[in-house]
């Protein structure tokens, strides 16, 4: 084989062994290169779906990065239990701005709620939606429910009352009943502290110590009335008022009525 002929080949296979060399490489990096787990997509998925949402709802009172407006506070840093105890109980979105928003209809599905949420985590970390392990009353010993209970009058009764039943608070506000509340947003509520409530972080309040609160309030709620009208359920102060009112007012017109008996006898 004289060399001409050698130069020639090795001028066509030069062309197909960079050909070769770039699949070889192709199909180490598409064994090696990590694929992505269906977990990563449908948490993408839901961030897509959060985003969309915020954007058209949220956006225009809380700034389309949650840094707040005039008409909204700031989103950055409240977590995913905020967004659940709002969107949840259909404080929001609001209809107007309120000093104290109501409750309402819930607008989206727990799915949506959900998807906000995530998206919301990503301004800034903060109190996650609880686990039901984490605000679940069941399973509570007799002991725990009863600790609960002092926590409750300890740091919750001047508001809510002596069982949760609500109250009124200045300038024409109102601490909610918590009778019908779902657990889950008991929770959330004492985490991210809505509206006048304040928030309760873990070094005042331990998860277990939340539990044990949310514990006593349902079963204060169980028992059953064997005195009647819950009165509110305002507690000792109240009930002794309408006593007072009611019973010693109910003596007059006995003792008015006697007395008129008496004088027409004569």
């Amino acid at each position: 084989m004289n060399t001409d002929t050698k130069r020639k080949r090795k001028a066509f296979a030069r062309p197909w062994l960079l050909v070769l060399a770039l699949f070889l490489v192709g199909v180490a990096y598409s064994v090696t290169t990590p694929q992505p787990s269906s977990a990563d997509s449908d948490l993408t998925q839901q961030l897509v779906m959060g985003k969309e949402i915020y954007d058209t709802t949220c956006s225009s009172c809380h700034g389309l990065n949650g840094e707040g407006q005039k008409v909204g506070v700031s989103l950055i840093g409240v977590g995913g239990a905020a967004v659940d105890f709002q969107m949840g109980t259909g404080r929001m979105p609001a209809n107007r701005g309120e000093a104290q928003i109501p409750t309402g209809p819930v607008v989206y599905t727990q799915e949506q709620i959900d998807a906000v949420a995530a998206y919301v985590a990503t301004f800034g970390p903060g109190p996650a939606v609880p686990e039901k392990s984490q605000y679940s009353p069941e399973g509570l010993t007799t002991e725990e429910i009863a600790h609960g209970g002092s926590l409750f009058r300890a740091n919750c009764s001047a508001c809510h009352g002596i069982i949760g039943g609500g109250g009124a608070m200045p300038e024409g506000k109102k601490a909610p009943s918590l009778a019908n509340t779902d657990p889950a947003h008991i929770w959330e509520a004492v985490r991210s502290g809505p509206q006048q409530m304040p928030m309760f972080s873990k070094e005042v309040l331990a998860d277990d110590d939340v539990r044990q609160i949310i514990g006593y309030v349902k079963a204060a709620h169980a028992q059953p009335r064997y005195g009647g009208f819950g009165i509110g359920d305002h507690g000792p102060v109240t009930e002794g008022m309408w006593i007072f009112i009611v019973g010693l007012g109910l003596l007059a017109v006995i003792a008015g009525w006697i007395a008129k008996k008496g004088v027409r006898a004569r």
